[in-house]
């Protein structure tokens, strides 16, 4: 299947791994060309290599922190015009309210909601000006099925959800779409080593953790390329008219009763 988006210029923030690298591979794939965005120069060049291996096209890298103040209008001067945005960015700690205290818990909130707000704050103007482009924020399940140990990425995920409905509504009288994609647990170290932190508490042995995913949807995590194969669907020309919309992509978990 053609999607159309051959010669698309994608920028991908969080793009130097995880579900990141598998939305920057598969837009690859398709014939498009991604700006990668990440905080660790190692893990760029190892991203770098992975897609060129993958599908011959060299992406282009920046190295930033869009945590800090000033960072997304920095990174766009660098990266100037671009077809598709995929906000990704993010690692908001597991605990509850007791665990993170008020430093903590900004200092994710200024990755994972703000950066998604300042860049789509940077780009929404210039592709509304233009009559079109994309902007894919990646979300998480927890906005929609929130949870205690998880509160502080729980309250961040729902504001985002919110953020991405209310601005896909609008957009498209100026032919730009905006949308998101929750995401159940997927494999990753980071996501291990939450799963880790959780069977210390539960079970007593953190190296058990592969236990807790034995009663997810299929048995398993779900894998980034699933993830990243959505994405790239749903950013593409053959889905021109989905906008406002978050997909909540957890196998059908939040329908079912806990225990079955």
């Amino acid at each position: 299947m053609n999607l159309q988006l051959t010669g698309q210029r994608v920028l991908i923030t969080g793009g130097s791994k995880g579900i990141g690298l598998a939305i920057a591979q598969a837009f690859a794939a398709e014939g498009a060309k991604p700006v990668l965005v990440s905080r660790d120069r190692a893990n760029l060049a190892n991203a770098v290599q992975a897609i060129e291996a993958a599908c011959q096209i060299k992406p282009e890298i920046f190295e930033a922190d869009l945590s800090q103040a000033g960072s997304a209008e920095k990174l766009h001067q660098q990266v100037g015009e671009i077809d598709v945005l995929v906000n990704n960015a993010g690692a908001i700690p597991g605990g509850t309210i007791h665990d993170i205290d008020e430093a903590r818990w900004r200092q994710a909130w200024e990755l994972k909601v703000y950066s998604y707000i300042n860049l789509t704050r940077a780009y929404l103007p210039l592709m509304e000006k233009r009559g079109r482009g994309v902007i894919v924020n990646i979300i998480g399940m927890a906005g929609v099925s929130p949870r205690y140990e998880y509160i502080c990425g729980a309250a961040a995920n729902a504001a985002l959800i919110a953020f991405t409905q209310g601005l896909g509504g609008s957009s498209v009288r100026h032919g730009v779409r905006v949308f998101g994609i929750n995401p159940s647990a997927t494999r990753s170290d980071r996501m291990q080593g939450m799963l880790q932190q959780q069977a210390s508490s539960k079970l007593g042995d953190p190296s058990r953790w592969h236990e807790l995913t034995l009663g997810l949807p299929f048995g398993r995590l779900a894998e980034p390329d699933e993830m990243a194969k959505l994405s790239v669907f749903c950013a593409s020309p053959l889905c021109s008219y989905l906008s406002g919309t978050v997909l909540n992509v957890d196998g059908g978990q939040m329908f079912t009763t806990p225990g079955k």
